[in-house]
């Protein structure tokens, strides 16, 4: 085995650790855990670093179609699942800020002073649920 296998090697053996960091990210996704996630975990960092290093100039031409085919199937599993987690995390987000910005915006409106009259002069009319039941 040469060198550029021998790296091929590592670089997949890399990718499937990353994989495994990212099903279980994805696993506490779905299961509304974020903080069971691990690939904020230092130790991953590094290892995604490093891969990202060790693909860059990664001449894959050099292995064995074996081997090419090894680093092909574990590199698309890895971007597939990055995909996945991708998009949970962008819907967690949105889903947190939508939250985040109901909350204040009902602060808001309870904070603000209550103007007996509107612009035209006249009391705003409230609606019917209002009137029998100030819980919204």
């Amino acid at each position: 085995m040469n060198a550029e296998e021998q790296r091929i090697e590592r670089l997949i053996a890399m990718a499937e650790r990353l994989i495994a960091v990212l099903e279980n990210d994805i696993a506490a996704l779905r299961a509304g855990k974020p903080r069971d996630m691990r690939s904020i975990e230092p130790e991953i960092l590094r290892l995604t670093a490093l891969y990202g290093r060790e693909a860059s100039g990664l001449n894959p031409n050099a292995a064995g179609s074996e081997l090419r085919r090894r680093l092909i199937d574990a590199t698309g599993r890895f971007r597939e699942l990055l995909g996945t987690q991708m998009r949970l995390l962008t819907r967690m987000r949105g889903a947190t800020e939508g939250m985040i910005r109901a909350v204040a915006e009902e602060i808001e409106r309870r904070r603000a002073p209550l103007s007996p009259y509107g612009a035209t002069g006249h009391a705003p009319r409230q609606s019917g649920a209002m009137l029998y039941n100030s819980v919204v």
